[in-house]
């Protein structure tokens, strides 16, 4: 019973589907099984193991799966709400699929309508290069049985003796179930690296592959400074292959790449072992600087109508995006949904988080005043004296270019005694290329506006496309332009390089809440300087996973 308990049936609103158990908390499944859970209940069974019941289960990541049948990343990990005791699914090496001749038949087991116990199809794996590199086709063994039908959307695909070497994809379009697509085990840990560690590639053994994710699982808790770009060039070596274009954006990215592409047999060992020399060294940064654990709300226009967004909160824990909830809505309510979402998403904090409200926005909405967010109905306190707050402009969150560069200026700040604030002063007669070059080649890491974005619209557009690690600006007053008499504009860089310069930049949040409450609680706070003061801080290594699509959700 051991070697079949470990198979799912998943519910998510109307959709059925099928998953595996990987670990004592985690199933994986197709994303497009779980697209309403935003909406609805996500809730999971073992059919082989019936007393364990129905178990609720929320998404744990998702791997950019941006709502089409070819889009790729269509993969979800679920966290159970306990541990179960089963045995996990084991894997095949990659590639296992197509081993041998004749090539084995494949087993599948889904949950087709009517069959909630389950039942099993036999495929052949297509030899040949993968679809669009990412899917593996399948077509049945033989002319008769049981066909890939809905249902068996995320059921494992295994060998005769049980063991993993892909999760069905797609079936729609399929003829008659007979052809369809499955994920090899290599692809779905190129959308959720931590995957990796439980398959052996061909030419690094098991033991080295855990200690290699172990020892990145650990990078990650603790908040390391350790650059993926450089620990990838000194596992292969000078004659080894190139960095990708764009580098890195996190270490289990880089892990996977040594681990699935590299063909040196001792790249994953020479990179565990330089990512544990940098782990074990004494790093000012453990006992200086906060290791943040961000709550994410993400907001973009939808395509369905001129008022309607689609909004997403997330949390991160240990290094991994923990989807909370997802919704297209009017923009009028916004606020009440993502005020319930952020305080939901605090359940998924470890005790000891530092959390951190991170709002992802379009470039036009950079100056809403998301800081003087009431945290609840209950609760009229605004959310910028509550938590640390901070914004972040959409665009470049998703940049490649800039992730890469933003984290190796962060890496440098972290040894840095302090900021020092670069002004950009109203009536500046300073043209945007020249301003691109001092803040690009100087040390101009802390960036203050004496005017809001709609004051100086290209100078803004310069420091949001330049790597600068940190923007300040007050949401209101000055136009940017020149003028005569008193400039609060002038005032409000003054009072920020007093209390500002010598802070380390990885503090800077909390010092800006700081600001917020005392200018909240001041007699007069519509006038304080800094009532309204709003800090884009940007730093790509609180957000190890590259960020997913956001895409209307469907319900």
């Amino acid at each position: 019973m051991s070697g079949i308990a470990w198979h799912a049936r998943i519910v998510c609103g109307n959709e059925v589907g099928a998953g595996f158990l990987i670990s004592g908390r985690r199933v994986v499944t197709c994303a497009h099984v779980v697209r309403a859970s935003a909406a609805r209940a996500v809730t999971v069974s073992f059919p082989n193991s019936r007393s364990l019941g129905t178990l609720p289960a929320t998404v744990a990541f998702l791997g950019g799966w941006a709502g089409d049948a070819a889009d790729p990343g269509d993969l979800a990990v679920l966290e159970l709400d306990r541990e179960v005791p089963l045995e996990p699914a084991q894997f095949a090496p990659p590639g296992a699929e197509l081993a041998g001749e004749p090539a084995p038949t494949l087993v599948v087991y889904g949950f087709p309508k009517g069959y909630d116990e389950g039942m099993l199809a036999r495929y052949h794996a297509v030899p040949g290069t993968l679809v669009s590199d990412e899917w593996r086709q399948l077509e049945a063994a033989t002319a008769h049985g049981q066909a890939l039908a809905p249902g068996f959307s995320g059921a494992a695909v295994t060998l005769a003796d049980g063991r993993v070497v892909g999760m069905v994809s797609t079936i729609a379009g399929a003829r008659d179930g007979r052809v369809g697509r499955m994920l090899p085990t290599q692809v779905m840990a190129r959308h959720w690296p931590e995957l990796g560690a439980l398959i052996a590639a061909p030419d690094h053994g098991q033991e080295a592959v855990r200690r290699l994710y172990g020892l990145v699982r650990r990078a990650v808790a603790e908040g390391a400074d350790c650059d993926p770009d450089r620990l990838f060039n000194d596992a292969v070596g000078p004659f080894g292959p190139e960095l990708p274009e764009g580098g890195f954006a996190s270490l289990g990215a880089a892990a996977g790449y040594v681990q699935w592409e590299v063909q040196d047999g001792e790249a994953v060992t020479r990179f565990a072992d330089r990512l544990q020399e940098m782990l074990d060294a004494p790093r000012a940064r453990r006992t200086a600087a906060p290791v943040w654990s961000p709550i994410v709300v993400e907001m973009d226009r939808s395509g369905a109508g001129g008022d309607q967004v689609t909004v997403e909160v997330s949390a991160y824990r240990d290094g991994q995006r923990r989807r909370v909830g997802s919704k297209r809505l009017p923009r009028a309510a916004v606020r009440a949904w993502v005020q319930e979402r952020i305080d939901e998403a605090f359940t998924q904090l470890a005790p000891e988080a530092e959390e951190l409200i991170t709002f992802v926005l379009p470039r036009e909405w950079l100056n809403e005043p998301v800081a003087h967010w009431e945290c609840g109905a209950d609760d009229t306190t605004p959310l910028g004296c509550a938590y640390p707050l901070v914004v972040v402009d959409r665009s470049r969150h998703r940049s490649g270019r800039l992730r890469h560069q933003l984290a190796k200026r962060w890496q440098k700040l972290d040894t840095s005694p302090g900021a020092h604030l670069h002004r950009v002063d109203c009536g500046t007669t300073e043209r945007p290329q020249s301003l691109r070059k001092r803040l690009r080649d100087g040390d101009a890491d802390l960036t203050g506006f004496s005017f809001p974005p709609s004051g100086a619209p290209p100078h803004f557009e310069v420091g949001l496309n330049t790597p600068v690690a940190v923007l300040l600006w007050p949401r209101t007053g000055c136009t940017g332009s020149p003028h005569d008499g008193p400039c609060p504009g002038a005032t409000f860089l003054d009072e920020l390089s007093d209390r500002l310069t010598g802070v380390p930049p990885a503090e800077l949040p909390r010092h800006v809440m700081e600001l917020r409450e005392t200018a909240e609680a001041d007699e007069e706070p519509d006038r304080h300087w800094a009532r309204d003061v709003q800090l884009l801080w940007d730093d790509p290594r609180c957000f190890p996973e590259p960020a997913a699509s956001l895409h209307s959700p469907v319900a």
